[in-house]
């Protein structure tokens, strides 16, 4: 399973990743920038989560548009 982490700090709220795997990623209403969504993240850090390999591809997809490459996928 995939594991995947956003650098948050160097997010610029572009919402890419939303657009390209809304069932991963999801503004944070208090700074507008992209977290996991809860049912993905490992722990409390909505920067950090694990998805099914079904959401692989689509993580992937995510990753490779972002503008500022805040997103890696393991």
């Amino acid at each position: 399973m995939p594991r995947v982490t956003i650098d948050r700090d160097g997010c610029i709220s572009c919402g890419t990743c939303l657009v390209e795997c809304p069932d991963v990623f999801e503004e944070d209403p208090s700074d507008a920038k992209s977290r996991v969504v809860e049912q993905y993240r490992d722990g409390a850090d909505p920067a950090e989560g694990t998805v099914p390999d079904g959401l692989a591809e689509c993580v992937r997809r995510a990753s490779d548009a972002c503008p500022v490459a805040v997103i890696a996928v393991e």
